[in-house]
């Protein structure tokens, strides 16, 4: 049987977060009513001029020297020609021959290794608007609020070899955008999204099968999920003897299939040029010097620094620098915490699991950081013991108190107090005369089930430590 090999190509859309629109005084905020974030420019009035906002050329510069892109010291804008009825100037203003960024690349971790992926170009464009199809008539509405939004596309190279990949390549890029300040990153908003090409040709071949377009997908299981199933389609087209045609596609999430929108437009199609209203972007040395030193630490070197001044194993750091809330909420608690693994462990387990069970942003996450650092000092301190930490961790969560205030209230306190716990200890070694004689038969797991009876009768709050060894003792052992 014939093996294939995917080549994948990626290019992401990402919404900048500027307060106005590219090329005039617009609010970019999301929400408002329809058609009222609009001016002349941006609804394409005959005779307005448009004007660039410094600041997207800022953003544009930061992410091209995150991605170790080669900065255009002359870039241009072109008009990029097609007619829909969200775009009321009949094109939009893009960039084509003269990009601001190309040639360069990031590093994503799959499988226990590591890739480069190359990136292509960066560009700047405005977006256009959307419709609102009304479902109960066949009617459609125009929503001209995002007209004129400013983003910025990545196009990669046609580096990626699996879906898996693809989707490492997304986070990696939404991470880094994050870091920079530059994109909310609001998959659900649009503010991040992504059309994807795949194709497949025989394993060992240099050339390109024919490929098919996934169109604004944002999100990356969806993106996962769309690029595996066409990964399959494809494949069985081939083995059948017949041939992918080349289309554009839509994934049907509910159905967890792709379906056809249109016969693929090639970029000749668009007829572009240069923009006449719009000189060519002039960057100095000085000015990209002045953008580099703004920039953030990355992701990749704070993950670098949690591992060699934190001694945290490298999979943890990933998963703490993977997003940037993350990590500042971990470093929040490092603060005022000095382990840095057990407080890894607590925001990996804990902190994330209610994060991701209830779909909230960390930014709503009721524990401050601070708090969370307070309650694993009442661990260490033996006030509560690790099992209570967890109830309280939930009531915290809960109530919105601090761990002190719940452990007083609910009567929490750990009991380590040896001669209470001894006199315990003797009546339930008194109470279960088969386990004490397994236990000096050497089944030394029975431990467990002298200190769990030890835990019923005193409600969780007997100290673990100080049980073992009063067991240990009172057993010879």
């Amino acid at each position: 049987m014939m093996e294939f090999e995917t080549v994948i190509g990626l290019e992401v859309h990402a919404q900048l977060k500027t307060a106005s629109k590219i090329f005039c005084g617009c609010s970019t905020k999301f929400g408002a009513a329809p058609n009222t974030n609009v001016c002349p420019v941006c609804l394409g009035m005959p005779g307005v001029l448009p004007v660039l906002n410094r600041r997207v050329v800022e953003f544009a510069m930061r992410m091209a020297l995150a991605t170790n892109c080669q900065i255009n010291r002359r870039n241009q804008f072109a008009r990029k020609n097609y007619f829909y009825p969200d775009l009321p100037k009949g094109y939009q203003i893009s960039q084509f021959e003269l990009p601001i960024a190309e040639h360069g690349w990031i590093e994503i971790s799959v499988g226990g290794g590591s890739k480069k992926i190359g990136i292509t170009r960066i560009h700047m464009e405005e977006d256009a608007g959307k419709l609102v199809h009304d479902e109960r008539e066949p009617v459609s509405y125009v929503d001209l609020n995002r007209t004129g939004t400013p983003l910025i596309e990545i196009v990669s190279e046609p580096d990626l070899r699996s879906p898996e990949e693809a989707a490492a390549y997304l986070r990696k890029l939404h991470a880094i955008l994050r870091y920079l300040d530059i994109c909310d990153g609001n998959m659900q908003e649009g503010s991040f999204r992504c059309d994807a090409n795949i194709s497949l040709r025989p394993k060992g071949s240099s050339g390109f099968g024919t490929r098919t377009e996934l169109k604004n997908m944002n999100s990356f299981r969806n993106v996962q999920r769309a690029l595996e199933y066409e990964e399959r389609r494809q494949r069985d087209i081939l083995l059948d003897g017949g041939e992918v045609e080349q289309a554009t596609l839509l994934w049907d999430a509910a159905r967890n299939v792709t379906v056809a929108m249109r016969d693929k437009e090639e970029a000749h199609d668009y007829r572009y040029f240069p923009d006449p209203d719009l000189v060519p972007v002039v960057i100095d040395e000085a000015w990209i010097e002045q953008v580099r030193a703004g920039l953030p630490e990355l992701p990749d070197d704070r993950r670098q620094r949690f591992i060699d001044q934190l001694g945290l194993p490298a999979e943890d750091a990933g998963v703490l620098t993977a997003d940037k809330e993350i990590a500042d909420y971990f470093e929040a608690g490092l603060a005022h915490y000095d382990q840095p693994k057990k407080l890894a462990n607590w925001v990996m387990t804990e902190v994330l699991r209610v994060v991701r069970e209830e779909d909230i942003e960390l930014a709503d996450f009721p524990v401050a950081p601070t708090e969370l650092a307070a309650l694993l000092a009442m661990i260490d301190k033996g006030t509560i013991s690790g099992k209570i930490a967890k109830t309280v961790f939930e009531e915290m969560r809960a109530t919105g108190k601090d761990a002190a205030a719940i452990v007083r209230e609910k009567n929490l306190v750990q009991v380590s107090d040896e001669g209470e716990l001894l006199a315990l200890v003797r009546e339930i070694l008194a109470e279960n005369p088969a386990q004490v004689e397994q236990y000096r038969a050497g089944k030394t797991k029975v431990m467990g089930f002298f200190v769990g009876q030890l835990m019923k009768k005193t409600r969780g709050k007997a100290n673990p430590r100080l049980a073992n060894e009063l067991f240990a003792r009172e057993l010879g052992g």
